[in-house]
């Protein structure tokens, strides 16, 4: 089992940049991949990234394949959103999230074993 606790939302302008950070508890974290999720007021949950236990791998949704990138260090049992070029349409909540490595990777919401509690992220026009 993993908890997850996400950091690092915040307000920026337009165009600004955020990090967030998602801290994992337990020994086993390479042993699950992690992505992001956000979530807008009145909207559903959507993908945003993905990265595999090992870190070779990353997906990236359309609408922030360039701006944002996603990593991690399994060393400090960590995962990473650098988020730059900001815009009024990413604010949401965002939120990390875990899912077995023998499981595959996956955009589905659904298909992820745990959850952070969310980060808001709200950027200004």
């Amino acid at each position: 089992q993993v908890q997850l606790v996400e950091s690092g939302g915040g307000l920026v302008q337009a165009g600004g940049s955020l990090r967030l950070l998602c801290a994992a508890s337990g020994r086993t974290f390479s042993t699950y991949n992690m992505g992001w999720f956000r979530q807008a007021p009145g909207k559903e949950r959507e993908f945003v990234a993905v990265i595999s236990w090992s870190g070779d791998n990353t997906y990236y949704a359309d609408s922030v394949k360039g701006r944002f990138t996603i990593s991690r260090d399994n060393a400090k049992n960590t995962v990473d959103l650098q988020m730059n070029s900001l815009k009024p349409e990413d604010t949401a909540v965002y939120y990390c999230a875990a899912r077995s490595r023998n499981s595959g990777i996956t955009y589905n919401e659904r298909a992820y074993d745990y959850w952070g509690q969310g980060t808001q992220v709200t950027i200004s026009s």
